[in-house]
Order: C-alpha cells, then structure tokens, then sequence
C-alpha cells in the first residue's frame, strides 16, 4: 500500500470525540465528495457511515427525513425549498474551534488528499472543486502557521504544500500520528545520508585536489630535472625536490617529517611553491 493510501487509513479509523469536530469532518466530506452517502471511495463512505452512526445514530441517509436531519446538521439545508444547497464551501460555523478545524482538514484530505512517498519526495496536497472551496481549505490550512499554495489543474484548483516540516505538521494536525512517525524516520534517514554523502564528497574533493597537486609538484621536478637540473636548485628547494620524487602520495605534513631538521607543512608547501615559479619561468 502506498504511503497516502497509509495515511489514509489511520484517518478512516480516527474519529473527534466532541459532536461539533464530528460535524465538521462530516461536513468536509459531503463537500468534497459531493454529498451524504454518495461517495464513490470506500474509505470515505465508511467514514460518513461512521459518523452519521454517532452523530444521528443511523445506518446510512436512506429516506428524505433522514437527509434533511444529516444536512440541516452541517449546514448544507435549504428550509426554504426543502432541498440540499450544493456548495463546496461549509458554514463557517462549523469550523471556528482549532480541533473542528482539524476534524475538518482530515476530512477534507480523506475525500480529495494525497501525499508523495516521502523517500522520494515531500508534497502534500488536496484536490478542491472550486476555487472558494480551496481558498477556505487554505484559510484553514493557514490559521496553523503553515503556508499551503493554490494552483489551477485542469477544471480543479489545488491546495499543496511541499515542505517536508509542513507536510508532518500537517500530519500532527490532522491526528495521523502513526504516520507522522513514519515520516520523520525518513527525513532523519534522508537527512544522516545527506551528511554523510556531503562529508564523503568533501573529502573526496580534498583528496582529488591534494593528488593533483602532488602529480603537478612531481611533473615541475621532473622538468626542472630534465632541463636545468636539480643541482641548479638552492640546496633546501633540491632536498624537497628528491623527497617529493621519492614519496609521490605522500602528504606535505609527511614530507616535512622527513627533512632534517623538520619542516611544517606550511613550509613544505612554501618551498613546492618556489619549485613551481621556478618550473613555470623554464617553461616559458
């Protein structure tokens, strides 16, 4: 199962324990879905059928009375015609408390939602049938310090957010603890892999560039040897010269260990610099 369809699941199984968070989750489905007891998704229907048992105990919305006691409850009845108003966008009363807000994201992402399989990427989002009724889920979103973004796909607007701090607070606020957990398993994962391949391709770098400066140092020798010769070199520049030949990977703090007396790496390095100049003006 993917990971959405994980998260998916615990969120089927959580239910507000005070009557106004279940309404507004109810709510969030009827408007996502399209109405009471007529979700295409398995999940969504046993969510409604779940919160329609403890909300109104019924099994279901069967017969016209019981439709207009499930909709008058979330605020989707007209009393005038005696009908369903068929808006996307919920009575803001239903969502003025921060838990019936969350009740009401959690609904919303079980009838519209997916999210990524975080060991590739982070993005989270919630497919909207209008633009009003994304603008209100990012309201919602949004009133939880995070920072979800609408785009328009197709004949439908998106609300997304693509962090992946944002996709677990998201998480926390929708209750899906369990995968929450999941989630932040994989961002210390990705992230101890991220350090250890910057560190390994530091060092890599380090050692590419420490190996070709002992490669050019070993070549200015050499040319120096077979033009002027090393006794044309002062006698501290010839005895670097002949170390650097004779120990060709060593590294410079190695080779000022074996002159006599020792020499630091700064000054081994000081006195492969002149072997340089030297070369480059042969050269030239």
């Amino acid at each position: 199962m993917s990971f959405s369809g994980e998260v998916k699941e615990e969120l089927e199984r959580r239910v507000g324990r005070s009557r106004h968070c279940q309404l507004a989750e109810l709510a969030a489905l009827v408007a996502f879905s399209g109405g009471a007891g007529e979700a295409e998704n398995p999940l969504v229907d046993s969510k409604q059928r779940r919160l329609i048992g403890e909300l109104f105990d019924l099994d279901g919305v069967n017969t016209a009375e019981e439709e207009r006691r499930v909709y008058s409850a979330v605020k989707m009845w007209d009393g005038e015609s005696g009908s369903v108003k068929r808006s996307p966008v919920i009575s803001g009363v239903l969502v003025q408390q921060d838990c019936c807000k969350r009740a009401y994201i959690r609904g919303a992402f079980l009838a519209g939602g997916s999210i990524s399989d975080p060991n590739k990427s982070y993005h989270f989002e919630i497919v909207c049938r209008t633009l009003a009724q994304a603008e209100q889920l990012q309201e919602i979103i949004n009133s939880f310090e995070m920072d979800a973004k609408i785009v328009a796909r197709k004949k439908y607007q998106v609300v997304y957010l693509k962090e992946g701090a944002q996709i677990v607070d998201i998480l926390n606020v929708m209750e899906a603890h369990v995968a929450l957990l999941d989630l932040e398993n994989v961002r210390i994962l990705k992230g101890m892999r991220n350090s250890v391949n910057r560190k390994v391709n530091c060092e890599t770098a380090n050692i590419s560039k420490t190996v070709n400066a002992a490669v050019q140092q070993a070549a200015d020798i050499q040319y120096i040897r077979d033009t002027a010769g090393l006794d044309s070199l002062p006698d501290n520049l010839k005895e670097i010269a002949l170390l650097r030949l004779e120990y060709p990977d060593a590294p410079l703090k190695e080779l000022g260990t074996y002159l006599d007396p020792p020499v630091g790496k700064s000054g081994v390095n000081h006195r492969l610099r002149k072997i340089g100049e030297i070369a480059e003006a042969l050269r030239k």
